[in-house]
């Protein structure tokens, strides 16, 4: 098609106008086949919005032909039910055949599947639960001014959605990082599952985004003429716009106009036949659904490649002696701000560091300050809106910017549980690193306790949960992370811990150490029982194994820092002692300990096996006296041991 990309024009000719109706005509007809042969979609938003996508993904710098290019524009769809139009719009401008999305719309093994998903060319981020998509255009408009690009990033979303707190976090983000190349357009058809907007939830959606210092304007969002200048002028305001495009459900088929129950109900085959024919596109449903009988294939589609960040050095390893007993979560920013330093070495004073750190009002409490400190325009204070940072800092990370996420535990794990699994679907390159775990949270109590971190991050497919014993093996785990690709929850407590030393009375994790994903740490050789610890319980496992020796119990102490994949190796070795007690600060049913129980009966490797962990939410009081509430002191965990043996 013959169209100006980048809106250059100044206005739409009478061609492009054309140009434009007849696809929207064809476009629509395109929705409607694809739902009622699926027998399932969401007609009414699609053809609501369809005029919007054909304007957008017709005029903004984007190539069908080259469509990962990192300059490019980038359009992010928050309401990722429409996605019968987002694949009508890409595919009738050849980013993929159109056809290939109305026969395997909704098809098990297809990419086109109900709500949009990036394998698709042209789909940028997976959305689906309403209320993400700005975050992660902010995400992405934040990324180009970090790279020096000179594009802009669009979000189009759904009026319903609006009510969403999430949204205002993204609204106020974007206007307080001067996200000028940043627009937004909210089809405003006025209905949902519901019925009308107004009556299911009543949100003035334009006096929001202006509250929050957007600058809004209000377009017919079935003008052509209106929608085209709108962008065009988006384009020379030195703010945040959002776009308020009032629009109708169903629009372009008579029947289906302004009735809400078309947000999720399809046309049967003779209402489909009646639609098409109003619109004046070809019927072909009978010979498609005959093809989709038959069995079909679909064309390849354009592969995209992870553009993900990761260093190849690693810093200068610090190492913590006995005398210098810190934190984890200090130790993790030492560490920090050591490979951003030395990455800005190696590579000279470049202005855009490809680095992010974001932090949600707890700068001094996850130790982020030395980094901020160090490069405060790569540091991005997100205040108390988590739901917010967790989808801008995974966005982020798919863009070749290396991302960490500090925060609490219940904040970065409990609370954004469903941020961080869209991380997860979205494959992102996320490094999220949660202080503050465990009954270790101590005086804050039990609603500050996270003892889930993970059992919930191992519920992901993606997520590799890392729990480093001291100081040092923090320092190395951080190390890692920047060195490797993929999503990582780093775990740690609060207190400061003592340095684990080896029998000799040198650091354990000290200057030989390297990290190795997956591999347990043999902290104490023995014959009589195997005690595997997790993360800050090593010290109070540690004077556990001491108080055993004393009694002449020869026991063997493992460190497993890697979770989510135990080296089955390491856990025949422990076998052989005849006995395996796990212990851990965590919940005691969906922790480590039965994760490993798993492990065992999958291998068919026979050995007594006992679990310590928490078993109830604690209260407020020190650390150590919690422990002992809990049952998981170092008297605790001798007493068992005894016990079993």
């Amino acid at each position: 098609m013959d169209l100006k990309r980048n809106f250059e024009a100044d206005k739409l000719g009478e061609n492009e106008l054309k140009i434009l109706k007849d696809f929207t005509k064809k476009c629509r007809g395109d929705i409607l086949k694809m739902t009622t042969i699926a027998s399932s979609g969401h007609p009414g938003g699609s053809m609501s919005s369809i005029d919007i996508y054909a304007v957008l993904y017709g005029f903004c710098n984007i190539d069908p032909k080259n469509p990962f290019k990192p300059e490019r524009d980038r359009i992010i769809v928050s309401h990722g039910h429409t996605s019968p139009g987002v694949y009508s719009a890409l595919g009738n401008y050849g980013f993929f055949d159109v056809e290939d999305a109305i026969i395997s719309f909704r098809t098990a093994g297809y990419p086109f599947e109900g709500h949009i998903e990036k394998t698709v060319p042209g789909v940028e981020w997976d959305t689906g639960n309403l209320g993400q998509g700005l975050s992660a255009a902010c995400a992405f408009a934040l990324a180009s001014k970090l790279h020096g690009y000179d594009n802009h990033v669009y979000c189009v979303m759904g009026d319903g959605e609006q009510a969403k707190g999430q949204i205002g976090e993204a609204r106020r983000f974007a206007v307080k990082y001067k996200l000028n190349n940043l627009t937004v357009i909210v089809d405003k058809n006025g209905l949902q599952i519901g019925g009308k907007t107004v009556d299911v939830m009543p949100d003035n959606i334009e006096e929001n985004f202006k509250a929050d210092g957007f600058h809004v304007i209000t377009i017919n969002g079935h003008d052509f003429n209106e929608i085209y200048a709108a962008i065009k002028q988006s384009h020379s305001i030195n703010s945040p716009v959002a776009i308020i495009a009032n629009t109708v459900m169903g629009k372009g088929v008579s029947f289906m106009e302004n009735q809400a129950k078309f947000h999720g109900a399809t046309l049967n085959i003779e209402d489909c036949k009646k639609a098409l024919a109003e619109l004046g596109e070809k019927d072909d449903l009978d010979e498609i659904i005959a093809k989709k009988k038959a069995g079909f294939s679909i064309k390849p589609l354009s592969k995209r490649n992870n553009n993900f960040l990761v260093l190849k050095d690693e810093g200068k390893k610090i190492v913590y002696t006995r005398e210098k007993n810190t934190d984890n979560r200090s130790a993790f920013g030492n560490a920090l701000a050591d490979i951003a330093n030395t990455y800005k070495e190696k590579n000279g004073e470049q202005k855009n560091l490809p680095f992010a750190v974001f932090d949600c009002d707890l700068e001094g409490s996850v130790k982020t300050g030395a980094f901020r400190k160090a490069f405060p325009d790569n540091f991005f204070e997100s205040g108390i809106e988590e739901h917010n940072t967790a989808v801008i800092s995974g966005a982020l990370s798919t863009d070749n910017i290396l991302t960490f996420f500090a925060d609490f535990g219940v904040f970065g794990v409990d609370e954004t549980y469903n941020q961080q699994r869209l991380n997860d679907i979205n494959h992102t390159n996320l490094k999220v690193v949660c202080t503050h775990c465990g009954i270790d949270v101590g005086e804050d109590g039990k609603t500050h306790q996270c003892i889930d971190y993970f059992g919930l991050l191992n519920s992901t497919f993606g997520f590799k949960v890392i729990l480093p014993a001291d100081p040092n093996q923090t320092d190395r785990v951080t190390r890692y992370i920047a060195q490797n690709e993929g999503n990582f929850g780093v775990i740690m407590g609060r207190s400061i811990i003592p340095v684990i030393l080896d029998e000799n009375g040198k650091p354990f994790f000290g200057e030989n150490y390297a990290f190795k994903y997956g591999k347990m740490d043999l902290i104490r050789d023995g014959k009589d029982v195997a005690i595997i610890s997790t993360g800050n319980m090593l010290p109070h496992a540690l004077k556990g194994w001491e108080m055993l020796k004393k009694e002449g119990i020869s026991a063997m102490l493992l460190n497993v820092s890697c979770p989510s994949d135990i080296d089955v190796q390491d856990l025949k070795l422990a076998a052989k002692t005849g006995l395996i007690v796990t212990i851990e600060d965590h919940n005691v049913k969906t922790g480590v300990g039965t994760s490993i129980g798993s492990m065992l009966a999958e291998n068919g490797i026979s050995v007594k096996f006992r679990k310590m962990g928490a078993k109830f939410y604690s209260s407020s009081g020190k650390p150590e006296d919690l422990y002992k509430l809990a049952g998981l002191s170092p008297e605790d965990l001798y007493n068992f041991v005894k016990k079993e043996i």
